[in-house]
C-alpha cells in the first residue's frame, strides 16, 4: 500500500511504449520487455573512478556538504564497473536503470538464454525479479483544469500565515523564522509519485524549483502531467503566499523527483526511491522529504514481513539508512496504516538515523490512521509527529483545501528540519536528526505511537545555541 492521502484519485489512462504494453493492457510487442530484473553485483572492478577525485561523479555541493561534516567517501560512492555494465549489455539485456550505494542494475529484454548468460556471469551474485507488466492500465488522473484556481494575493490585515498558521505553530517554528531562518540556501529534495500542475499553478509561481527527474524507468509522462500528491506535498514546505498560506521552508529551494507510479505496485519502485536518493545526493541536496513507503505488492514478489523491518533487509531501508551518512537528513512518512490488520510503519520509515514522522490533529491527538511502531528490532518508531489531519495543501487545481496522512506531516516536518539546518550548518546530519527527536514533547518517555512526540523547534535551535 502506498502511503497516500485518503483522497479519492481519479486515474486515466497510460500508454507503457517501452515495454509494449496498450493502453488496454492488451497487446505485447516485446514479451522479452514486460519484466525487470535486478541483478547485484559482487564488487566495481574497472570503474574508471576514483575517491581521491569526487569531482568526476558528485557535484561540488555534494563534496562541500560531506568535508564540512567530515564525512569521508566510501566505495558505496563509486559509480558502477563500466566493465561489468558492457558485459551485461552484450548479452542484449537493457539497462534502465541501477544504484551505485547498492551496487545493483535494472535490466529487462531479458528472454530465459539471456538471464541463463546472466547468472553464468561471475560479477553477478543474484538476480531478483522486482516488475511484471500489469495485464491492466488503469486510467490515471491527467492535469485539472485551472480556472477555478485562487489567484495570488496579498492581505496585509490577515496573519501573516494564512491558513498555514496552525501547523507552523504546533511545531513552534515562527522563533526560527521570526530569526530569519526561512531555509534560504538549503536544498530539499522531494521523492514523489507526480507533480500536477506544480509547473502552471499560480499560487506556486514563486517556490524557488531547481529542476525535476523522473526515475520511474516504467513511466515516462511529464511529472507535471499526472498525480497532485507531490504538488500538494511541496506546497506544506514551499507556499510563499503572504495572508494566503505560509508553508514551513519558504525560502528554500527544491528538486521535484519522480520514483513512484500509480498505476501499480510493485518492489522496482523501491529501487526507483533509491535512484532518485542517490540523485538527491550528487546533486548536493540538504533534506530528502519522501511521502512514500511499501509493505505488500500487488506480484507477491517482495512483500515485507515484520521481521524484515531491521532497516537493513528492505531495499530502499538499506539505501535510506546510508542517507545521514552521506551528510543528509531524510524525513520519511511513517505509514497510514493504524486503521488496518498491518498497523505498523512502512519500508523506509524502519530505516536507521532518519526521521519517520507519524501524524497528529492539531489538539495534539495522534490520527487514527498514522502507521506505529516499534521497528522489529526493537526501536523506536515513528520517531517524530507533526500535523497530518487535515493539512493545509494547495492540490493540483491551484486550490488551497486540506488533505489527511504522514504525506503530509512529513513535508510540513521537513521544512522545519531545513530552517534548524540554516540556523546551525555547523550540526552534521546526525546531530540534526537527534536534536529533532531530543526537542520531542515524549524524548523523556518515548512510545511506539508517539515516538518522541512533537518536536519544539524553538526549543531546538536555543538548545543548540
Amino acid at each position: 500500500m502506498k502511503t497516500i492521502h485518503f483522497r479519492t484519485l481519479l486515474l486515466t489512462a497510460i500508454l507503457f511504449f517501452a515495454i509494449g504494453v496498450s493502453a488496454q493492457g492488451v497487446k505485447r510487442e516485446n514479451r522479452d520487455a514486460q519484466h525487470i530484473y535486478r541483478l547485484s553485483l559482487t564488487d566495481k572492478r574497472g570503474t574508471k573512478y576514483s575517491l581521491r577525485k569526487p569531482e568526476k561523479f558528485l557535484s561540488e555541493r555534494a563534496i562541500q556538504r560531506r568535508n564540512r561534516q567530515g564525512l569521508a567517501l566510501d566505495s558505496t560512492d563509486l559509480p558502477l564497473s563500466e566493465k561489468y555494465l558492457k558485459e551485461i549489455e552484450k548479452t542484449g539485456a537493457k539497462i534502465v536503470g541501477h544504484s551505485k550505494w547498492l551496487n545493483t542494475v535494472l535490466v529487462n529484454n531479458c528472454d530465459e538464454q539471456r538471464l541463463a548468460a546472466i547468472r553464468k556471469m561471475s560479477c553477478v551474485k543474484k538476480v531478483e525479479q522486482v516488475w511484471q507488466a500489469p495485464d491492466t492500465l488503469y486510467p490515471q488522473r491527467k492535469r485539472e483544469s485551472l480556472a477555478k484556481a485562487i489567484k495570488p494575493k496579498t492581505d496585509s490585515q490577515a496573519p501573516y500565515y494564512g491558513k498555514g498558521e496552525t501547523q507552523i505553530d504546533l511545531l513552534n517554528g515562527k522563533p526560527l523564522h521570526d530569526e530569519g531562518f526561512k531555509g534560504q540556501g538549503m536544498i530539499i529534495a522531494i521523492v514523489d509519485g507526480g507533480y500536477m500542475n506544480a509547473d502552471s499553478i499560480a499560487l506556486l509561481d514563486n517556490v524557488n524549483i531547481l529542476g525535476s527527474r523522473n526515475f520511474a524507468a516504467t513511466h515516462q509522462e511529464s511529472i507535471f502531467k499526472e498525480v497532485d500528491h507531490g504538488t500538494m506535498v511541496l506546497s506544506c514546505i514551499g507556499m510563499n503566499r503572504q495572508g494566503q498560506f505560509v508553508g514551513t521552508a519558504p525560502e528554500a529551494q527544491f528538486w521535484l523527483l519522480r520514483s513512484e507510479v500509480d498505476d501499480y505496485e510493485q518492489v522496482v519502485e523501491e529501487d526507483y526511491w533509491v535512484a532518485a536518493v542517490e540523485f538527491a545526493d550528487s546533486i548536493g541536496a540538504d533534506i530528502i522529504s519522501s511521502s512514500l513507503g511499501y509493505q505488500n505488492f500487488e506480484t507477491k514478489i517482495g512483500d515485507h514481513r515484520y521481521r524484515d523491518q531491521d532497516g537493513l533487509t528492505a531495499t530502499n531501508s538499506r539505501a535510506a539508512s546510508m542517507i545521514a551518512r552521506k551528510g543528509m537528513v531524510l524525513c520519511n512518512s511513517a505509514g497510514n496504516f493504524g486503521r488496518g490488520s498491518w498497523k505498523k510503519i512502512n519500508c523506509p520509515a524502519d530505516a536507521h538515523d532518519i526521521l519517520a514522522v507519524g501524524a497528529v490533529y492539531e489538539n495534539r491527538v495522534n490520527t487514527e490512521f498514522s502507521s506505529i511502531g516499534p521497528s522489529h528490532d526493537g526501536r523506536v518508531k515513528p520517531d517524530v509527529m507533526s500535523m497530518g489531519g487535515k493539512s493545509v495543501v494547495v492540490d493540483g487545481e491551484g486550490l488551497i483545501t486540506t488533505a489527511n496522512g504522514t504525506s503530509f506531516s512529513t513535508p510540513i516536518l521537513s521544512g522545519m528540519v531545513a530552517c534548524l539546518w540554516q540556523a546551525h550548518p555547523t550540526m552534521t546530519a546526525l546531530e540534526i536528526i537527534n536534536l529533532v527527536k531530543s526537542s520531542g514533547d515524549r524524548f523523556d518517555c518515548p512510545d511506539n505511537i508517539f515516538g518522541n512526540g512533537i518536536p519544539d523547534f524553538g526549543k531546538a535551535h536555543s538548545m543548540a545555541k
